[in-house]
């Protein structure tokens, strides 16, 4: 995509094309799926969606992977009790979706692993299925978090918001 491209779409698709791209039933069913999900494992999961970059950051030339990384601070992810915490940042704009896992899961996790389900993932934006593709997101990062990180006795406490962050 050249420069030009990129930049209207960023500037045409705003926080409101988050809004549209998923209903208010499907935020409520992504957030029980954090929800559900997060019951079974000790891991923390967030979900962010993006419209479009900002101004500042099209002139920066900022990546969608260093804007996950961005969130991935602001939305404390990366402090958790376990060091396990994740997030789920889709790019509209881009058609992209950035999966980072702070180091006691990364740990446990190969980097190509992350590269096919991001993959996967991009498939379901492709055809225009934003909440299924978050939806098998969820389900596989749960599984990881489950396998290695599982509730037993001690539940997980909730130390994120389960809620689904529009940008």
């Amino acid at each position: 995509m050249n420069t030009l491209t990129r930049w209207l779409r960023h500037l045409w698709l705003d926080a409101k094309a988050a809004e549209r791209a998923i209903t208010k039933p499907g935020l409520k069913r992504l957030e029980q799926a954090v929800a559900d999900s997060e019951a079974r494992h000790l891991g923390e999961l967030r979900l962010c969606v993006e419209g479009g970059l900002p101004l500042p950051l099209l002139l920066r030339r900022v990546s969608p992977r260093a804007r996950a990384l961005d969130l991935f601070s602001h939305l404390r992810v990366w402090d958790t009790e376990h060091n396990n915490g994740v997030l789920i940042y889709l790019l509209l704009a881009e058609r992209r979706i950035e999966i980072l896992a702070d180091r006691g899961l990364h740990a446990h996790v190969s980097a190509e692993y992350w590269g096919k389900l991001s993959q996967q993932l991009s498939a379901h934006l492709r055809q225009g299925h934003v909440e299924q593709g978050l939806m098998e997101a969820l389900l596989s990062v749960g599984a990881l978090l489950k396998a290695h990180y599982p509730a037993g006795q001690q539940p997980n406490t909730n130390e994120l918001p389960n809620a689904v962050v529009l940008l």
